[in-house]
């Protein structure tokens, strides 16, 4: 789906799709329910950690890598396998993502290149910038046709003119557009997904929607499944108000069950301390 067009905040039209309202209003009562809880006023940071982790988690299980919690938790090598090479690139994210907030209205590109950087861990000429016509691209999930360089281009330049000019969109709706867009397009020669689902995570955190990044949604699409994932997002490439709305409500309902993952964690902390 192309972002630009004659409407001056494209991205706010998206939030008047139907259904998409319900999504925004659901995905706000499950972000409350987490920050309401008691546990949170007290250990905060510890439902940060383990949020990142099992973020981690989903994340790399979308790009194939479907690890226990426990074996991610205990692992410190992660350069043996292709498995542990996406599981460490997905840890790494989630590390960075948080060290970007205040660079990603001002210049959302440079914070991709940065992404790609960090999943890559490379030196290869590749890294770190959009992919040139006949460069392959390393995305097994996403089977859609590749667009040309020169699309990919100004497509980027398009939604990074959205996000710095921000708008009345909810969080929700721009986070489900940079997320994918950045799937549609694989603007990189590998880790697309994984990029794609760290930048989500940038706009739900910076957004203030989840200053305190508690509510996963890589927990949830994972929870949700690869197919159901592929479904949404062909309905997001579609461009038919239906298959946008479709996909808005996907990433409503991972960004629930992260929250409702993180919720359980605060009840287990709240049980060990009673």
């Amino acid at each position: 789906m192309s972002t630009t067009g004659a409407n001056a905040d494209p991205l706010a039209a998206l939030g008047a799709l139907p259904g998409v309202a319900d999504s925004v209003e659901s995905v706000r009562k499950a972000v409350d329910r987490v920050y309401g809880h008691r546990i949170m006023r007290r250990r905060s940071n510890e439902i940060t950690s383990e949020a990142a982790l099992r973020g981690a988690r989903g994340t790399a299980a979308l790009s194939g890598a479907d690890w226990a919690l426990e074996e991610v938790r205990r692992r410190t090598d992660f350069s043996g396998d292709d498995d542990a090479r996406v599981v460490g690139a997905a840890l790494r994210l989630t590390a960075e993502a948080g060290q970007l907030l205040s660079i990603w209205r001002q210049s959302p590109l440079r914070v991709l290149a940065r992404l790609h950087l960090v999943a890559a861990a490379g030196k290869a000429a590749s890294v770190g910038r959009p992919r040139q016509d006949g460069e392959p691209v390393d995305e097994p999930l996403v089977a859609l046709p590749l667009p040309g360089a020169t699309e990919v281009s100004g497509r980027l330049e398009g939604l990074a003119e959205l996000i710095i000019a921000g708008g009345s969109a909810p969080a929700l709706v721009t986070a489900a557009v940079v997320h994918g867009e950045l799937l549609a397009l694989r603007p990189f020669v590998s880790h697309n997904g994984l990029v794609a689902r760290a930048a989500e995570r940038v706009v739900l955190v910076g957004s203030g929607l989840d200053p305190k990044s508690v509510c996963p949604a890589e927990v949830g699409y994972a929870d949700l499944g690869r197919e159901a994932y592929r479904e949404a997002l062909d309905g997001y490439v579609s461009g038919t108000p239906d298959g946008v709305a479709a996909w808005i409500a996907h990433c409503g309902r991972a960004v629930q069950l992260g929250a409702r993952e993180s919720t359980a964690v605060c009840e287990a902390l709240q049980r060990g301390a009673a």
